[in-house]
């Protein structure tokens, strides 16, 4: 993508940040969904917002919204396998007439079943990186291992490198409304052992498959986030899955474990608001066309190596 190209930029004004379906119940907003009630569906809506420690930025990143669409699409179908999901359509085609004339959503939207949400992020991490590794430094060693949210680990892990095996670590929203790494023993006593045995099982089984995948495409899924729900008692893949957004990839041909690597997600912008010394505090800095339009590669490249026959 040509950086210097007036209409890539301006393209970054026409980013669609917020949707506005007057006839729709507005079920909830996001940092970068709007959901809509359709009685006993929901209307996923992906805008092009994006956030960054978890303060939404002024600008979004154009395209976004439907990129994520995509590759959420893709992997509910890859994976549906593994356990069912919440999708029941994207074609905006085959959407009741009250949504079709609401243009603005095509390829950006899904018709999801309504379920019960489980409150847990649930976290699988193949590769030591981000909050992980920053935790991990912390810890003191017992007997040659490591405790990391409730896992053992070798004690000698290098930045980026990867785990025998992958790990669960689930996370909450706190008040302040950041993500909050919790403890397994925690995470039992929340949700109880048999569904949190069951979402652990799933969790790392959807990992793996995705992992195998996406290294045989030359992209290594460092880390991801789920989401379940209840249906009936039974457990539902639902929200977004294996997104720019909720995972961490990396570009296998580059990858040297010892110090951080080059992601295809919006690590970019994070690295870019770190460099400016921006606090993680709202109001966000406005965003400058060149990170804008770099992140928007990013998310582009890694829809194209995963989602490209």
């Amino acid at each position: 993508m040509d950086l210097q190209s007036g209409n890539e930029v301006m393209r970054t004004q026409n980013a669609l940040l917020a949707t506005d379906l007057l006839e729709l119940d507005l079920f909830r907003r996001g940092k970068v969904r709007d959901i809509y009630d359709l009685g006993s569906t929901l209307l996923f809506v992906a805008t092009d917002r994006i956030s960054a420690f978890d303060v939404v930025m002024k600008q979004g990143i154009p395209g976004k919204g439907e990129m994520l669409t995509k590759l959420s699409v893709f992997w509910f179908e890859f994976l549906k396998n593994v356990i069912p999901n919440h999708l029941i359509s994207a074609d905006f085609g085959s959407f009741p007439p009250g949504l079709r004339k609401y243009p603005e959503i095509a390829g950006r939207s899904m018709i999801v079943r309504k379920l019960k949400r489980i409150d847990i992020e649930c976290v699988v991490r193949g590769y030591i990186s981000g909050s992980g590794w920053n935790e991990y430094q912390t810890v003191k060693a017992e007997n040659g291992m490591k405790n990391l949210y409730g896992n053992w680990i070798p004690v000698d892990l290098v930045q980026s490198q990867k785990f025998p095996e992958p790990i669960f670590t689930p996370a909450i929203k706190s008040d302040n409304g950041h993500d909050e790494n919790i403890s397994l023993g925690r995470f039992y006593d929340l949700i109880g052992v048999d569904l949190g045995n069951l979402i652990i099982q799933n969790s790392i089984e959807l990992y793996e498959r995705a992992s195998e995948y996406a290294y045989s495409r030359g992209l290594i899924i460092a880390d991801t986030k789920f989401e379940f729900g209840l249906n009936d008692g039974k457990l539902i893949l639902i929200d977004e899955v294996l997104t720019p957004d909720s995972s961490r990839f990396w570009n296998l041909g580059k990858y040297k474990p010892g110090w951080g690597q080059e992601s295809f997600d919006k690590q970019y912008l994070r690295d870019y608001l770190k460099r400016i010394g921006w606090n993680g505090n709202p109001p966000p800095p406005d965003l400058p066309d060149e990170v804008i339009l770099s992140t928007a590669a990013k998310y582009h490249e890694a829809l194209t190596i995963l989602t490209t026959r």
